[in-house]
């Protein structure tokens, strides 16, 4: 099992920045994708970002491309993601996923693993 704990959220004005984190525990030698995901009330799951274990090509959605970059700390099992020019379109709570599967998937069905997510709150 993997364990995953996020943090980093909060209430920021439309322009403004935040740093989500998530650090991993468990079996993480098992996981090869770490991605970001969130869910808008009332909104399906939807996918922001993801990163290979391996050295390989990260995968943004076309929403956030330019302003959200995500990166891992290895020695630290953690992964943020750096969210700048923040909407109010982006909010949403943010949920840290692992999947075993080496393929940068960008749906949440073939990650394996789910953290309880932070709410991130853009204000107009």
């Amino acid at each position: 099992q993997v364990q995953l704990v996020e943090s980093g959220g909060g209430l920021v004005q439309a322009g403004g920045s935040l740093r989500l984190s998530c650090v991993s525990s468990g079996r993480t030698s098992s996981v090869n994708v770490m991605g970001w995901f969130r869910q808008a009330p009332a909104k399906e799951r939807e996918f922001v970002a993801a990163i290979p274990r391996s050295a390989g090509t990260t995968n943004y959605a076309d929403s956030v491309k330019g302003r959200f970059t995500i990166s891992r700390d290895p020695t630290e099992n953690t992964v943020y993601l750096q969210m700048n020019s923040l909407d109010p379109e982006d909010t949403a709570v943010y949920y840290c996923a692992a999947r075993r599967g080496t393929v940068v998937a960008t749906t949440p069905t073939p990650y394996d693993y789910w953290g309880r997510g932070t709410q991130v709150t853009v204000s107009s």
